[in-house]
């Protein structure tokens, strides 16, 4: 409990950790409060500005957009949280498996994460959806690969400065094997780099989500995605400039609450 009050004694994280708390909020009361169905349509209330029936107006097909964004965060977070735990359970088990074995597994992972890494990964998303048909599962699966190269470096970087160390020693003296000092000892004293990595990952996911939603090939209708909302909406914007803002507002504070939690815990651990 301490180490955790002293995170939220930084003004950084404390901004960080309300902003989000904000959205999960907004999010979470979509489950019992959601005003309209997101994917009704009306064409005689289409293109409509916030009032007390549409608090966010509505969308060029009548759709109202406060339900939208409600059931859009739901979407957006549950990949984010998909692809960060993804990768690093698979950056983990890579980066440990790399930096506390070396030798040819070492050479040949950390190749492939240095050719993937040096690819443009919104280039090889969009080869990759291009290549499968565009849909929700393909959409993640290309983000948790996309994630894997990030996580694998920090973990690999940490168990190479910690595996010589004297508690390292210590550990194995007292008759502790690989599985145990990898992840009893060694672990906890990387986890608030990897913790870091996990907020840039939730975030650049949720970025990446709406970049290929807004271009087509990711999530698809009739699931609301921010991206998918933004991109019909810029048809109108000088029509009804709502259908941008909204979405585009909550979008931003999301990932701005996410990515000030991350620098909030560098700063704490003087990192």
């Amino acid at each position: 409990m301490n180490s955790l009050s002293k995170y939220f004694k930084n003004k950084t994280f404390l901004t960080g950790a309300c902003l989000s708390a904000f959205v999960l909020a907004f999010m979470l009361a979509g489950f019992f409060i959601l005003p309209y169905d997101p994917n009704f349509t009306d064409a005689s209330a289409k293109l409509q500005s916030p009032s007390a029936i549409h608090f966010f107006g509505t969308d060029s097909l009548g759709r109202d957009l406060f339900s939208r964004i409600m059931t859009g965060l739901r979407i957006s977070v549950l990949i984010g949280t998909i692809v960060m735990i993804f990768g690093f359970l698979a950056g983990l088990l890579l980066g440990s498996v790399c930096g506390w074995f070396g030798g040819i597994l070492d050479t040949v992972i950390m190749k492939l994460v240095s050719t993937q890494m040096a690819f443009p990964g919104i280039l090889l998303a969009l080869m990759l959806v291009a290549i499968f048909e565009p849909n929700i599962k393909v959409t993640v699966f290309v983000l948790c690969l996309m994630s894997i190269p990030r996580f694998t470096r920090i973990t690999r970087s940490g168990y190479i400065k910690f595996k010589n160390s004297l508690f390292v020693q210590s550990a194995r003296a007292h008759g502790a094997g690989n599985f145990r000092i990898m992840y009893i000892h060694i672990l906890p004293n990387i986890l608030s780099d990897l913790l870091i990595t996990a907020t840039l990952t939730f975030s650049m996911a949720i970025l990446n989500e709406a970049g290929l939603s807004y271009l087509g090939l990711g999530v698809r209708p009739p699931y609301p995605s921010f991206g998918r909302m933004l991109n019909d909406a810029q048809h109108y914007i000088f029509i009804n400039p709502t259908g941008v803002i909204f979405p585009l507002i909550f979008l931003i504070i999301l990932v701005f609450g996410v990515n000030l939690m991350g620098d909030g815990i560098s700063k704490v651990n003087g990192k």
